[in-house]
């Protein structure tokens, strides 16, 4: 039997989710046991139950929610004492240069915030899906991706996300 890990995702619209599922698939494959969870709905789980802990958190507006920050630090004992991985979903990281743990300012930011220093870190370009935004956020995000050279047709649905960069990941961790 492999490691157990715990899978955490902080999403906005359902796709830090989706990569999960799939870390979660590959991992399984691999002979571990793998538990997804909601981090908002979850901010109470014991990760000392768990092998090996990966947390997903997707932007909106240039923020990952206040909620990764928050557990990630009230939980950095546990967290240091087993191996870790923490990725990062944004649109931003569609472009060159800015798809890097390295390279992506939102990494760079939220480790700036936390205490936590997991052994692995990825970066996945996100989607945008337009009909599905409320007025407010299309519009918004429309003006973002007009300024950043971004699609911003009300109708477009694009998925950025390089699902063989995902599987790798989640090849390594399972190598790890």
């Amino acid at each position: 039997m492999g490691n157990r890990f715990l899978i955490l995702y902080s999403t906005v619209d359902g796709h830090t989710r989706r990569i999960c599922e799939r870390l979660k698939e590959v991992l399984e494959q691999s002979g571990h046991a793998a538990s997804l969870m909601s981090l908002e709905a979850n901010l109470t789980v014991d990760v000392r139950n768990f092998d090996k802990v990966v947390i997903g958190a997707s932007i909106r507006y240039g923020k990952h929610r206040p909620q990764v920050v928050e557990f990630i630090n009230r939980h950095v004992a546990e967290l240091q004492s087993r191996p870790g991985a923490l990725f990062s979903v944004n649109v931003v990281a569609r472009k060159p240069g800015k798809n890097t743990p390295d390279t992506n300012p939102y990494m760079r930011k939220l480790l700036r915030q936390i205490a936590w220093r997991p052994q692995q870190l990825a970066v996945f370009a996100g989607k945008i899906d337009y009909p599905r935004y409320s007025f407010w956020d299309r519009a918004v995000i429309r003006f973002i991706m007009l300024l950043t050279h971004g699609p911003s047709d009300p109708s477009a649905v694009v998925d950025f996300t390089d699902w063989r960069a995902v599987e790798s990941f989640g090849q390594a961790l399972a190598a790890s």
